[in-house]
Protein backbone atom coordinates (compact mmCIF):
# COMPACT_ATOMS: atom_id res chain seq x y z
CA UNK A 1 0.00 0.00 0.00
CA UNK A 2 1.23 3.48 -0.87
CA UNK A 3 1.11 6.64 1.14
CA UNK A 4 -2.46 7.74 2.04
CA UNK A 5 -3.63 10.36 -0.47
CA UNK A 6 -5.19 12.71 2.08
CA UNK A 7 -6.38 16.06 0.72
CA UNK A 8 -5.83 19.12 2.90
CA UNK A 9 -7.24 22.57 2.11
CA UNK A 10 -6.20 25.58 4.19
CA UNK A 11 -7.46 29.19 3.96
CA UNK A 12 -8.66 28.97 0.35
CA UNK A 13 -10.12 32.28 -0.82
CA UNK A 14 -11.32 33.60 -4.17
CA UNK A 15 -12.93 36.84 -5.33
CA UNK A 16 -14.25 37.99 -8.67
CA UNK A 17 -13.93 41.76 -8.51
CA UNK A 18 -15.73 42.92 -5.38
CA UNK A 19 -17.59 39.60 -5.01
CA UNK A 20 -15.90 37.22 -2.58
CA UNK A 21 -16.83 33.70 -3.62
CA UNK A 22 -14.70 31.66 -1.18
CA UNK A 23 -13.84 32.83 2.34
CA UNK A 24 -10.85 31.17 4.01
CA UNK A 25 -12.19 27.70 3.30
CA UNK A 26 -10.39 24.90 5.15
CA UNK A 27 -11.02 21.17 5.32
CA UNK A 28 -9.32 17.79 5.43
CA UNK A 29 -10.44 14.84 3.31
CA UNK A 30 -9.03 11.42 4.26
CA UNK A 31 -8.09 9.18 1.35
CA UNK A 32 -11.02 7.21 -0.08
CA UNK A 33 -13.91 9.28 1.30
CA UNK A 34 -16.99 10.38 -0.62
CA UNK A 35 -17.43 14.09 0.20
CA UNK A 36 -20.30 16.25 -1.02
CA UNK A 37 -20.31 20.04 -1.11
CA UNK A 38 -23.97 20.98 -0.76
CA UNK A 39 -25.42 24.45 -1.07
CA UNK A 40 -27.50 26.85 -3.16
CA UNK A 41 -26.35 28.41 -6.41
CA UNK A 42 -23.66 31.03 -5.86
CA UNK A 43 -22.35 29.61 -2.56
CA UNK A 44 -18.89 28.92 -4.02
CA UNK A 45 -18.93 25.13 -4.33
CA UNK A 46 -18.23 24.95 -8.09
CA UNK A 47 -15.49 27.59 -7.82
CA UNK A 48 -13.84 25.44 -5.16
CA UNK A 49 -13.92 22.44 -7.50
CA UNK A 50 -12.54 24.46 -10.39
CA UNK A 51 -9.61 25.66 -8.26
CA UNK A 52 -8.72 22.06 -7.37
CA UNK A 53 -8.95 21.09 -11.06
CA UNK A 54 -6.76 24.03 -12.11
CA UNK A 55 -9.41 25.90 -14.10
CA UNK A 56 -9.37 28.83 -11.64
CA UNK A 57 -6.56 30.30 -9.54
CA UNK A 58 -7.06 30.92 -5.83
CA UNK A 59 -6.31 34.38 -4.44
CA UNK A 60 -4.71 32.75 -1.41
CA UNK A 61 -4.65 29.48 0.46
CA UNK A 62 -3.12 26.05 -0.03
CA UNK A 63 -4.23 22.62 -1.25
CA UNK A 64 -2.04 19.59 -0.72
CA UNK A 65 -2.53 15.96 -1.73
CA UNK A 66 -0.40 13.47 0.22
CA UNK A 67 1.65 16.48 1.28
CA UNK A 68 2.30 17.62 -2.31
CA UNK A 69 1.36 21.16 -3.36
CA UNK A 70 -1.58 20.64 -5.72
CA UNK A 71 -2.02 24.29 -6.72
CA UNK A 72 1.57 24.55 -7.94
CA UNK A 73 0.93 21.96 -10.66
CA UNK A 74 -0.49 22.81 -14.11
CA UNK A 75 -3.98 21.34 -14.68
CA UNK A 76 -2.81 18.48 -16.92
CA UNK A 77 -0.31 17.29 -14.30
CA UNK A 78 -2.68 17.28 -11.33
CA UNK A 79 -3.70 13.76 -10.20
CA UNK A 80 -7.38 14.73 -10.35
CA UNK A 81 -10.04 14.37 -13.01
CA UNK A 82 -13.40 16.09 -13.46
CA UNK A 83 -16.84 14.92 -14.56
CA UNK A 84 -18.66 17.99 -15.84
CA UNK A 85 -22.34 18.85 -15.73
CA UNK A 86 -22.61 18.64 -19.54
CA UNK A 87 -20.29 15.55 -19.72
CA UNK A 88 -18.05 17.25 -22.38
CA UNK A 89 -17.86 14.16 -24.62
CA UNK A 90 -16.27 14.37 -28.06
CA UNK A 91 -19.12 13.95 -30.58
CA UNK A 92 -16.86 12.62 -33.38
CA UNK A 93 -15.42 9.80 -31.22
CA UNK A 94 -17.18 6.60 -30.26
CA UNK A 95 -17.54 5.53 -26.64
CA UNK A 96 -14.32 3.51 -26.61
CA UNK A 97 -12.25 6.37 -28.00
CA UNK A 98 -13.89 8.91 -25.68
CA UNK A 99 -12.86 6.77 -22.72
CA UNK A 100 -9.38 6.18 -24.15
CA UNK A 101 -8.72 9.86 -24.90
CA UNK A 102 -7.05 10.74 -21.60
CA UNK A 103 -4.92 7.60 -21.70
CA UNK A 104 -3.69 8.32 -25.23
CA UNK A 105 -2.74 11.86 -24.24
CA UNK A 106 -0.59 10.35 -21.47
CA UNK A 107 1.20 8.10 -24.00
CA UNK A 108 -0.01 4.92 -22.32
CA UNK A 109 0.86 1.78 -24.37
CA UNK A 110 -2.00 0.48 -26.55
CA UNK A 111 -2.29 -2.86 -24.71
CA UNK A 112 -2.65 -1.06 -21.39
CA UNK A 113 -5.20 1.37 -22.90
CA UNK A 114 -7.26 -1.56 -24.16
CA UNK A 115 -7.14 -3.28 -20.77
CA UNK A 116 -8.13 -0.15 -18.82
CA UNK A 117 -10.90 0.84 -21.21
CA UNK A 118 -12.42 -2.65 -21.20
CA UNK A 119 -12.21 -2.76 -17.40
CA UNK A 120 -13.83 0.61 -16.80
CA UNK A 121 -16.55 0.09 -19.42
CA UNK A 122 -17.45 -3.14 -17.67
CA UNK A 123 -17.38 -1.37 -14.30
CA UNK A 124 -19.95 1.23 -15.41
CA UNK A 125 -21.92 -1.39 -17.37
CA UNK A 126 -21.74 0.06 -20.88
CA UNK A 127 -19.40 -2.40 -22.58
CA UNK A 128 -22.01 -3.16 -25.24
CA UNK A 129 -22.13 0.53 -26.22
CA UNK A 130 -18.41 0.83 -27.01
CA UNK A 131 -18.93 1.43 -30.75
CA UNK A 132 -21.67 4.05 -30.41
CA UNK A 133 -21.22 7.83 -30.64
CA UNK A 134 -22.54 10.26 -27.99
CA UNK A 135 -25.49 11.29 -30.20
CA UNK A 136 -26.71 7.68 -30.08
CA UNK A 137 -26.77 7.55 -26.29
CA UNK A 138 -29.31 8.51 -23.65
CA UNK A 139 -28.48 11.04 -20.94
CA UNK A 140 -27.77 8.31 -18.42
CA UNK A 141 -25.50 6.47 -20.87
CA UNK A 142 -23.56 9.65 -21.63
CA UNK A 143 -23.11 10.19 -17.92
CA UNK A 144 -21.64 6.69 -17.59
CA UNK A 145 -19.23 7.39 -20.47
CA UNK A 146 -18.06 10.57 -18.75
CA UNK A 147 -17.51 8.64 -15.51
CA UNK A 148 -15.65 5.89 -17.35
CA UNK A 149 -13.39 8.41 -19.09
CA UNK A 150 -12.56 10.10 -15.78
CA UNK A 151 -11.89 6.81 -13.96
CA UNK A 152 -9.79 5.29 -16.77
CA UNK A 153 -6.82 7.53 -15.97
CA UNK A 154 -6.99 6.34 -12.33
CA UNK A 155 -7.08 9.77 -10.65
CA UNK A 156 -6.25 10.17 -6.99
CA UNK A 157 -9.30 12.45 -6.62
CA UNK A 158 -12.43 12.50 -8.80
CA UNK A 159 -14.26 15.84 -8.97
CA UNK A 160 -17.95 15.72 -9.91
CA UNK A 161 -19.64 19.00 -10.86
CA UNK A 162 -23.41 18.32 -10.60
CA UNK A 163 -23.09 15.40 -13.04
CA UNK A 164 -26.70 14.25 -12.62
CA UNK A 165 -28.53 17.58 -12.70
CA UNK A 166 -29.75 17.12 -16.29
CA UNK A 167 -31.28 13.69 -15.68
CA UNK A 168 -34.87 12.88 -14.73
CA UNK A 169 -35.63 11.99 -11.12
CA UNK A 170 -35.92 8.22 -11.65
CA UNK A 171 -32.62 7.96 -13.53
CA UNK A 172 -30.89 10.23 -10.99
CA UNK A 173 -31.93 7.85 -8.22
CA UNK A 174 -30.53 4.81 -10.05
CA UNK A 175 -27.26 6.54 -10.90
CA UNK A 176 -26.77 7.78 -7.34
CA UNK A 177 -26.65 4.15 -6.22
CA UNK A 178 -24.20 3.31 -9.00
CA UNK A 179 -22.00 6.29 -8.18
CA UNK A 180 -21.74 5.21 -4.55
CA UNK A 181 -20.97 1.66 -5.64
CA UNK A 182 -18.26 2.87 -8.03
CA UNK A 183 -16.61 4.91 -5.29
CA UNK A 184 -16.46 1.90 -3.02
CA UNK A 185 -15.10 -0.38 -5.76
CA UNK A 186 -12.34 2.03 -6.76
CA UNK A 187 -11.61 3.35 -3.24
CA UNK A 188 -11.00 6.73 -4.86
CA UNK A 189 -11.68 10.04 -3.14
CA UNK A 190 -14.81 11.56 -4.68
CA UNK A 191 -15.70 15.25 -4.31
CA UNK A 192 -19.25 15.91 -5.50
CA UNK A 193 -20.83 19.34 -5.95
CA UNK A 194 -24.63 19.47 -5.83
CA UNK A 195 -27.58 21.57 -4.68
CA UNK A 196 -29.75 18.43 -4.37
CA UNK A 197 -30.05 17.46 -0.69
CA UNK A 198 -31.48 14.01 -1.47
CA UNK A 199 -28.47 13.26 -3.68
CA UNK A 200 -26.04 14.43 -1.02
CA UNK A 201 -27.70 12.36 1.71
CA UNK A 202 -27.81 9.24 -0.48
CA UNK A 203 -24.15 9.03 -1.50
CA UNK A 204 -21.96 10.84 1.01
CA UNK A 205 -19.62 9.82 3.80
CA UNK A 206 -19.57 13.51 4.76
CA UNK A 207 -21.59 16.52 3.70
CA UNK A 208 -20.10 20.01 3.72
CA UNK A 209 -22.97 22.50 3.74
CA UNK A 210 -21.86 25.76 2.13
CA UNK A 211 -23.32 29.25 2.27
CA UNK A 212 -21.75 32.54 1.23
CA UNK A 213 -18.38 31.01 0.37
CA UNK A 214 -17.93 29.26 3.71
CA UNK A 215 -18.54 25.80 5.14
CA UNK A 216 -21.30 26.30 7.70
CA UNK A 217 -21.60 22.65 8.79
CA UNK A 218 -19.46 19.56 8.23
CA UNK A 219 -20.75 16.14 9.20
CA UNK A 220 -22.37 12.89 8.19
CA UNK A 221 -25.79 12.92 6.56
CA UNK A 222 -27.31 12.05 9.94
CA UNK A 223 -25.42 14.90 11.62
CA UNK A 224 -26.53 17.65 9.26
CA UNK A 225 -30.11 16.35 9.07
CA UNK A 226 -30.75 15.56 12.73
CA UNK A 227 -28.50 18.19 14.30
CA UNK A 228 -28.44 21.34 12.14
CA UNK A 229 -26.38 24.09 13.72
CA UNK A 230 -28.01 27.15 12.15
CA UNK A 231 -31.23 28.52 10.65
CA UNK A 232 -29.73 28.23 7.18
CA UNK A 233 -28.87 24.53 7.51
CA UNK A 234 -32.18 23.68 9.18
CA UNK A 235 -34.22 25.38 6.45
CA UNK A 236 -32.05 24.31 3.51
CA UNK A 237 -32.13 20.61 4.44
CA UNK A 238 -35.64 19.30 4.84
CA UNK A 239 -37.35 22.67 5.37
CA UNK A 240 -37.52 22.42 9.15
CA UNK A 241 -40.05 24.47 11.11
CA UNK A 242 -38.28 27.43 12.73
CA UNK A 243 -39.51 29.07 15.93
CA UNK A 244 -38.24 32.25 17.57
CA UNK A 245 -37.64 31.72 21.27
CA UNK A 246 -36.61 33.45 24.51
CA UNK A 247 -34.70 31.57 27.19
CA UNK A 248 -36.62 31.06 30.44
CA UNK A 249 -34.32 28.53 32.10
CA UNK A 250 -31.78 25.85 31.26
CA UNK A 251 -34.57 23.56 30.00
CA UNK A 252 -37.38 25.83 28.83
CA UNK A 253 -38.07 28.68 26.42
CA UNK A 254 -40.95 30.98 25.56
CA UNK A 255 -42.16 30.82 21.93
CA UNK A 256 -45.15 32.11 19.90
CA UNK A 257 -46.65 28.66 20.59
CA UNK A 258 -46.24 29.12 24.35
CA UNK A 259 -43.59 27.69 26.68
CA UNK A 260 -41.67 24.65 25.41
CA UNK A 261 -39.21 22.30 27.05
CA UNK A 262 -35.90 21.98 25.17
CA UNK A 263 -33.18 19.29 25.30
CA UNK A 264 -30.30 21.56 26.30
CA UNK A 265 -29.56 24.96 27.75
CA UNK A 266 -29.84 27.57 24.96
CA UNK A 267 -26.60 29.55 24.43
CA UNK A 268 -28.60 32.75 23.92
CA UNK A 269 -31.24 34.94 25.56
CA UNK A 270 -33.17 35.12 22.28
CA UNK A 271 -32.67 32.72 19.39
CA UNK A 272 -34.21 30.04 17.20
CA UNK A 273 -35.48 26.49 17.56
CA UNK A 274 -36.00 23.98 14.75
CA UNK A 275 -38.11 20.85 14.49
CA UNK A 276 -38.48 18.59 11.45
CA UNK A 277 -42.01 18.18 10.02
CA UNK A 278 -41.72 14.38 10.34
CA UNK A 279 -40.87 14.69 14.05
CA UNK A 280 -44.13 16.43 15.02
CA UNK A 281 -46.67 13.90 16.32
CA UNK A 282 -50.47 14.24 16.11
CA UNK A 283 -52.22 13.25 19.34
CA UNK A 284 -55.84 12.51 20.25
CA UNK A 285 -55.56 14.50 23.48
CA UNK A 286 -53.29 17.11 25.01
CA UNK A 287 -49.83 15.59 25.59
CA UNK A 288 -48.19 15.91 28.98
CA UNK A 289 -45.38 18.11 27.61
CA UNK A 290 -44.97 20.47 24.64
CA UNK A 291 -48.56 20.14 23.47
CA UNK A 292 -49.84 22.63 20.89
CA UNK A 293 -53.43 23.05 19.68
CA UNK A 294 -53.89 23.74 15.98
CA UNK A 295 -56.21 23.67 12.98
CA UNK A 296 -55.44 21.95 9.68
CA UNK A 297 -55.38 24.65 7.00
CA UNK A 298 -54.05 22.72 4.00
CA UNK A 299 -53.31 19.07 3.27
CA UNK A 300 -51.34 17.80 0.28
CA UNK A 301 -50.86 14.20 -0.85
CA UNK A 302 -47.17 13.58 -1.59
CA UNK A 303 -47.38 9.93 -2.67
CA UNK A 304 -45.63 8.33 0.31
CA UNK A 305 -46.97 10.76 2.93
CA UNK A 306 -49.43 13.56 3.64
CA UNK A 307 -48.16 17.08 4.16
CA UNK A 308 -50.27 19.23 6.48
CA UNK A 309 -50.10 22.94 7.15
CA UNK A 310 -51.40 23.39 10.69
CA UNK A 311 -52.27 26.86 11.97
CA UNK A 312 -51.28 27.23 15.62
CA UNK A 313 -52.19 30.79 16.55
CA UNK A 314 -49.62 33.08 14.89
CA UNK A 315 -47.51 30.14 13.64
CA UNK A 316 -48.07 27.75 10.73
CA UNK A 317 -46.37 24.38 11.27
CA UNK A 318 -45.55 21.94 8.48
CA UNK A 319 -46.35 18.38 9.57
CA UNK A 320 -45.78 15.09 7.70
CA UNK A 321 -47.99 12.06 8.38
CA UNK A 322 -48.36 8.50 7.10
CA UNK A 323 -50.61 7.84 4.10
CA UNK A 324 -53.08 5.81 6.21
CA UNK A 325 -53.91 8.83 8.40
CA UNK A 326 -56.88 11.08 7.62
CA UNK A 327 -57.02 14.73 8.60
CA UNK A 328 -59.30 17.18 6.83
CA UNK A 329 -58.90 20.92 6.34
CA UNK A 330 -60.61 22.71 9.23
CA UNK A 331 -60.02 19.85 11.67
CA UNK A 332 -58.70 20.80 15.12
CA UNK A 333 -56.04 18.58 16.64
CA UNK A 334 -53.24 18.34 19.18
CA UNK A 335 -49.59 18.33 18.18
CA UNK A 336 -46.70 17.11 20.31
CA UNK A 337 -43.28 18.74 19.78
CA UNK A 338 -41.13 16.32 21.76
CA UNK A 339 -38.23 18.03 23.53
CA UNK A 340 -35.89 15.31 22.22
CA UNK A 341 -36.71 16.34 18.62
CA UNK A 342 -36.28 20.09 19.11
CA UNK A 343 -32.97 21.50 17.93
CA UNK A 344 -31.54 24.54 19.73
CA UNK A 345 -29.77 26.45 16.96
CA UNK A 346 -26.77 28.69 17.45
CA UNK A 347 -28.50 31.67 15.79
Amino acid sequence: MGEPLDLKITGLSKSFGSLQVLRDLSLEVPDGQFITLLGPSGCGKTTFLRILAGFEAADRGTATLAGRDLLALPPHKRPVNTVFQNYALFPHLDVRENVAFGLRSKKIPNDEIRRRVDSVLEMVRIGELAARHPSELSGGQRQRVALARALAVEPDVLLLDEPMSALDAHLRHDLQLELRSLQRKTDTTFLLVTHDQDEAIAVSDRILVMDGGSIVQDGTAEDVWDRPVSKFVASFLGRANLLSAKRISASSVETPLGPLSVPRDPPWKEGTLAIRPEDIEIRDAAPACNGVRGTVAIRLFRGDHWELSVECGPVSLRVLTETDTHHEAGQELWLELSADDIQVLRD
